[in-house]
Formats: structure tokens, sequence, C-alpha cells
């Protein structure tokens, strides 16, 4: 690796804390409470994920959007054509919403060596954090976090794109080939770092959210495929 300071952009949920694995219990917990008659838990998860990518355009992702996910999964499976079934019903529905909602004030456990790798990387390298979803929610758990002090550029964006990566980059002056996206998500964090001439190092997390998973696709950057977050500082 060159000994010239990189641009060290950094992901958050599942980079730097646990995020998926909350959600996918949430979920686990959804399909459990839904009791569903005729269909199987993997029917019904696929028919959340259905209504995840309908809306996954529409609203940030965050406690609140996922919420009215589980929501509209509820009103749509439970009982014969989703029939209203008066008080029972509404007080269903209202602990799926809640399922959903409880999840913002879910303390997050950061990812093992990350404080650590964060501390030896910020001396020696310009340590940016770029993350996606809930202004609101996204600002919350960096700042429960501790990890701002790291970082001397924080952003949260409602999407990460090809466009959103190269007008990152322009904005803040980075050179690309000195740059690099660290994250989980194929989809999300390295395929458009990669496409936008950033290069990448990729950090697989058993828990990333199965609508950002994606082939890695091909870019003029460079690609790091790790183990571990605390293995950059191998690298970097």
């Amino acid at each position: 690796m060159p000994a010239l300071p990189q641009h060290l952009i950094i992901d958050a949920d599942d980079t730097l804390w646990e995020d998926g694995v909350y959600f996918e219990r949430a979920i686990e917990e959804f399909i459990t409470f839904l009791d569903h008659g005729s269909l199987s838990r993997q029917q019904v998860r696929t028919i959340l994920d259905e209504i995840e990518l309908a809306h996954s355009g529409l609203h940030p992702f965050g406690s609140r959007a996922f919420a009215e996910n589980l929501a509209e999964c509820y009103r749509r499976l439970a009982g014969p054509a989703g029939e209203d079934r008066g008080a029972s019903d509404r007080r269903d529905l209202i602990h799926a919403l809640e399922l959903g909602r409880r999840l913002l004030h879910q303390p997050r456990q950061l990812i093992a060596g990350v404080p650590e790798t964060l501390h030896y990387l910020a001396p020696r390298h310009d340590l940016i954090l770029f993350t996606k979803g809930h202004p609101v929610e996204q600002s919350l758990k960096v700042k429960a976090s501790g990890l701002a002090i790291f970082f001397r550029h924080i952003e949260i964006a409602r999407t990460k794109d090809m466009t959103t990566f190269s007008a990152f980059a322009t904005r803040l002056g980075l050179d690309r080939a000195r740059t690099w996206m660290i994250g989980n998500s194929p989809k999300s964090d390295i395929n458009p770092a990669l496409a936008a001439g950033l290069n990448a190092a990729y950090i697989p997390h058993a828990q990333t959210w199965s609508l950002e998973h994606e082939e890695i696709g091909r870019g003029p950057g460079r690609l790091l495929v790790l183990e571990r977050f605390s293995e950059l500082a191998r690298h970097f």
C-alpha cells in the first residue's frame, strides 16, 4: 500500500457497529407473532422482502420505515384476505409497529477491533464517515457510538450510488486514486464506489441486509476483500 496518506471513507451500519442482527431478530419475532396458518416462515419473509424493496426508494431506511413495512406485511397476511378483526386486530397491528420502532432505542454493539483500528488509522489517514438512512436515527447512532472523534467529516445520505459517490468525492476534493470506500454492502458501498473511480475494501458481514446483496463488480480502482475490520491496519 502507498506510504502517502489515503482518504478512507467508512460505512457505519454493520461495518463499525452491529445493526442487521437487530432487524433480523425483529423479523423473526414478527414471523413468530404472525403465526400464519398456511405460509411458511420463508414465504412470509419473502413477502416482507418484496414490501421492503417496493418501499426502499420512498423513505430513508431506518426503524420507522421498517416498522411501517412490518405493519403492511401484517395487514396483507393477517386473517382471511386480511380481514379486520376489530380491537384485537388493531392491538396486533400496534404490536407489529412496535417491533420495528423499538429498534430506534436499541444500543448498538461496536464490532470487534473497531475502536483500536480507528485509533491506529486516524493519525495516518483522512477518515470520513459516510452512511445512509434516516438522518436523525443515524446521527443518534453515531453519537452513541463515541466514534465521531476519529472522523474529520461525517455525512448521512438518503442513498449511496455511483452518482452520490462521484459528487461526494468532488465536493470534498478527494484524489480518487488515493480514496477508499470501506464497507460491508456490495450494493451501497463497494460497487458504486468502484464505478465512481474509487478504490474499495469489502468487509463482508453475515447479517448484511438481503437487499444489499450483489455480485462485486469491476471498476478502474483497486479492490481489497478482508475478513474483519481490524485487518485494515495491515493494509493502511
